[in-house]
């Protein structure tokens, strides 16, 4: 009697597999897409950081981050999410002071929800599915490069040329993660 059952739970979980394959092959395409919106968008705002020449910082991107080794999809996902987490906290922050559009910004806060929201549904099942150690010493390392940044923001009272650096740390951020996304794959 057990055996009968056999044949289709092997059958439900090739096709599970297959379907979680696409998923990750499509929001790849996804987040590749939306992460080159919102480096456009990043670029249109105007900020020229040689117009601040005393106001620069190495904000110390994670060495893991920079120098992307081989990532597996699952610890990828939790990265990028972690990443795109953070950059929509920076950017709800005080930039009254850098007379950027602010339908462009409201824009960029749309684009990188919506990448955040992609990334939930794989994220659910990657936590269901195991606990990675090695996803959250990286975590850690990212909370406090985002923490310098805000410390950062904080400490030159967010004026303009404090939102120029950090335009540009956030577009070398995007451009980092578009490495990430490369992991996304089967």
């Amino acid at each position: 009697m057990t055996y009968r059952w056999i044949l289709p739970m092997a059958l439900l979980l090739c096709v599970s597999t297959t379907a979680l394959s696409v998923n990750y092959d499509l929001l790849r395409s996804q987040l590749r897409s939306s992460n080159s919106a919102c480096q456009k968008l990043l670029r249109q705002l105007n900020g020229a950081p040689q117009r601040c020449p005393e106001d620069t910082m190495n904000f110390q991107v994670p060495e893991e981050i920079e120098q992307a080794q081989q990532f597996q999809k699952e610890d990828a996902a939790l990265v990028i999410y972690e990443m795109l987490q953070h950059t929509l906290r920076i950017f709800r922050r005080n930039f009254a002071s850098t007379g950027w559009n602010e339908t462009i910004v409201e824009n960029l806060l749309v684009k990188v929800h919506l990448q955040m929201d992609r990334l939930e549904t794989n994220l659910e099942e990657i936590m269901e599915e195991e606990s990675s150690t090695w996803g959250n010493t990286t975590i850690l390392r990212l909370k406090k490069y985002y923490g310098r940044i805000v410390q950062y923001l904080k400490a030159k009272k967010y004026s303009h040329c404090a939102w120029t650096v950090v335009q540009a740390e956030m577009l070398r951020s995007l451009a980092f993660l578009n490495g990430l996304i490369d992991y996304l794959q089967n």
